[in-house]
């Protein structure tokens, strides 16, 4: 069994910080499940370009507004608490929060290990 605490991850490798968002990743590939979970927080008017190549990534909003936008298509998608959106075909896209931080429940498989960084098309690489 796994049991953590969000206070736990807070202030060490595992909390990653950029330009408008924070992420806190509770679970690793580490942790040997085969995806990762992570705590997101997307400050109110950041406005993230991103694409994961190697990843699937499943967002599941727990508070604030905001919207993700489709770049291939220009379709938009209005996200609040409740909302759920799948990057299954790992789709380029634009993450806005509006109206508060947006926070984000997070699964990406395969599991990043915690020492990814967003390259400049907004991907991971996928860690050995």
């Amino acid at each position: 069994m796994i049991v953590k605490h969000l206070s736990e991850i807070l202030g060490t490798a595992a909390h990653a910080r950029g330009e408008g968002w924070e992420s806190r990743r509770i679970l690793l590939a580490g942790d040997g499940l085969g995806y990762s979970l992570h705590d997101t927080l997307v400050k109110e008017g950041a406005e993230l370009t991103l694409e994961y190549k190697n990843h699937v990534e499943t967002n599941y909003c727990i508070a604030g507004e905001g919207e993700v936008e489709e770049v291939s298509t220009g379709r938009i998608w209005p996200l609040s608490e409740g909302s759920v959106y799948v990057l299954d075909a790992h789709e380029r896209h634009v993450l806005r929060a509006l109206k508060g931080d947006l926070r984000l429940v997070c699964l990406f498989t395969p599991a990043l290990t915690g020492r990814e960084v967003h390259d400049a098309g907004g991907s991971y690489a996928v860690q050995g």
